[in-house]
C-alpha cells in the first residue's frame, strides 16, 4: 500500500517524492499575498500596500486555525498508520473535517460582521481603515473553503499522495494571478478585488485535492470514519505550535506594523512589507522542507524505526542550512531588485527596506533549523518542545528584540530584531533536542 513506502524507501527517495513538492505547494500556497502586493504595490498604490500587511494577522488566524487542525491530525494520522491502526486514523481524519468546518465557520461571522471593529485593533490608521476591512470582509467569505484546502492536502500527503497537494498549489497561483491582472489592473477593483482573487484561488486548490478525499477506495477519505470527541483535545494540543506559529507571524506583523508606523509612517509600513514578502518567500522553503519530512517522521516514529528517523532529520537539516546560506546571499546582495518589485519607485520605501534588508538576511543563516527541530517535534507527538521553539522565535524574542535594540542602535535595531530571534531559539531549540530522548537516548549533532 502506498503509506508502506514512508517505512521502507530509502529517505533520500521519500525526501525527494515528499518534500519537493512540498517546498514548491508551500511557496506556492505562501505567494498568494505577495501576489497580491506585487499588483497593488504597482497598480493602485503604497497606501493599498501597507493596508494588505496589515491584514495579515487576520490571515494568520484563517491559516492558524486551519493548521492546528491539519497538522495535529496528520501527526496522529501517521502515527496511527505506522501502527497499522487504520481505522483509528479514519476517526481522527473525521473527527477534523468536522471541526475545521465549524472553526473556520465562525471566523466568517467574525470576519463578516466585525471587520471595522477588526481593521482598527490591528493597527490601520485612518487612511488605511477603509481598506484594510475590505480585504477583512472579503476574504472572510472563503475562510471555510480555505481551512478544508489545507486539510485535505495534508491528509493526501500522509497516505502518500503528496502530487495532490501540489497539483492544487499550482492551479491556484495560476488562477490568482489571472485574477489579480483582471481584478486589479484591468476592472480596478483594487483591495477587494485582491481578496476575490486569493479567495478563489484558494478555492481552485480544494477542487483538486478533494478528490482524493471522495475515493472510497483510499485509506483515509471523508466517508470512513466516526467523529471521536476524545481526540480533538490531543490533535488540537499537538498542533498547537501551528497556532504559536501563525501567533507569531502575526505579532511580528504587527509589532513592526506599529514601530515603523511610529518610525515613518505609511512609506515606513511598506518598506516593511516589501521586506517580509522577500523574507516570506524564502522561510516558506524552509517550511515546506519541514511539512514534506513530517510523514516521513511520524511514520517511522509509529513504526519505532528510529535510524530512518535519524537519517531523516539529519539530511532535512543539511538542505534547510544550504538553502539558507543561498537565500541570505539573494537578499544581501539582490535585496533593492527584489525590493523594487514592490516599490513603483518610491525612493522613500526603496531606501528603507534596501538597507533593512542586509540586516534582515542574517535571519536565514539561522531559521532554518528552528523550522526543522519545531516540525521534528510536531511530527513526534512532541508538542510542547514544538511550541516552545515556535513562542521564542516568533514571539517572546521579537518582543524583547523590538524594545531593547532599537534603543541601542536605532532603526537597524528594528531590523536586527529578527536575526537577534533565530539566535536565541537556536540555542534553545538544540539543547531541548540534544536531551530528547525520542531518539532513542541518542544525541543529535547539528
Amino acid at each position: 500500500m502506498k503509506e508502506n513506502i514512508l517505512g521502507t524507501d530509502k529517505i533520500y527517495k521519500l525526501f525527494i517524492k515528499f518534500a519537493i513538492p512540498a517546498i514548491i505547494a508551500m511557496v506556492i500556497s505562501g505567494t498568494q499575498t505577495i501576489v497580491d502586493g506585487i499588483f497593488l504595490g504597482n497598480f493602485v498604490g503604497q497606501n493599498a500596500l501597507a493596508s494588505v500587511n496589515i491584514v495579515q494577522p487576520f490571515m494568520q488566524i484563517i491559516i492558524g486555525l486551519s493548521m492546528i487542525v491539519s497538522i495535529g491530525s496528520l501527526s496522529f494520522i501517521g502515527r496511527s498508520l505506522g501502527e497499522g491502526k487504520k481505522e483509528e486514523a479514519q476517526n481522527i481524519f473525521k473527527t477534523a473535517f468536522i471541526v475545521i468546518t465549524f472553526l473556520s465557520l465562525g471566523v466568517l461571522l467574525v470576519g463578516r460582521l466585525l471587520s471595522d471593529e477588526i481593521a482598527v485593533l490591528l493597527g490601520a490608521n485612518e487612511v488605511l481603515l477603509k481598506g484594510v476591512s475590505t480585504y477583512i470582509n472579503t476574504i472572510s467569505i472563503f475562510a471555510p473553503l480555505m481551512a478544508l484546502m489545507f486539510l485535505f492536502g495534508f491528509t493526501n500527503r500522509v497516505v502518500g499522495n503528496p502530487e495532490s497537494y501540489l497539483k492544487g498549489t499550482i492551479v491556484s497561483i495560476i488562477v490568482n494571478i489571472s485574477l489579480d491582472f483582471l481584478l486589479i489592473k484591468q476592472l480596478s477593483f483594487g483591495i477587494r478585488g485582491a481578496a476575490i482573487a486569493t479567495g478563489l484561488a484558494y478555492t481552485s486548490a480544494l477542487l483538486i485535492v478533494i478528490r482524493p478525499m471522495l475515493d472510497k477506495k483510499n485509506v483515509v477519505n471523508i466517508f470512513r470514519g466516526k467523529f471521536d470527541k476524545s481526540v480533538i483535545i490531543p490533535v488540537v494540543y499537538n498542533g498547537s505550535s501551528e497556532a504559536v506559529i501563525s501567533i507569531a507571524s502575526a505579532t511580528t506583523a504587527y509589532v513592526f506594523n506599529m514601530t515603523f508606523m511610529k518610525i515613518a509612517g505609511e512609506a515606513g509600513v511598506a518598506a516593511f512589507t516589501a521586506i517580509n514578502y522577500v523574507a516570506q518567500f524564502g522561510i516558506l522553503i524552509m517550511f515546506g522542507i519541514s511539512d514534506g519530512i513530517g510523514p516521513i517522521l511520524s511514520y517511522n516514529y509509529g513504526n519505532k524505526k528510529y535510524d530512518r528517523l535519524n537519517e531523516a532529520l539529519k539530511l532535512s537539516t543539511k538542505v534547510n542550512l544550504a538553502i539558507g546560506i543561498v537565500l541570505f546571499f539573494i537578499l544581501f546582495v539582490f535585496g533593492e531588485q527584489l525590493v523594487s518589485l514592490f516599490a513603483n519607485g518610491n525612493q522613500a520605501i526603496l531606501d528603507l527596506a534596501v538597507n533593512g534588508s542586509k540586516i534582515y538576511a542574517f535571519a536565514f543563516l539561522l531559521c532554518g533549523f528552528n523550522i526543522i527541530n519545531s516540525g521534528y517535534f510536531t511530527a513526534i507527538g512532541d508538542a510542547r518542545a514544538s511550541i516552545i521553539i515556535s513562542a521564542s522565535r516568533g514571539i517572546v524574542f521579537i518582543i524583547i528584540g523590538i524594545k531593547i535594540l532599537p534603543m541601542v542602535i536605532g532603526t537597524s535595531g528594528v531590523w536586527l530584531t529578527v536575526p537577534f530571534a533565530e539566535c536565541m531559539t537556536l540555542v534553545i531549540g538544540n539543547c531541548m533536542l540534544k536531551r530528547s530522548s525520542k531518539l532513542n537516548a541518542r544525541a543529535i549533532e547539528i
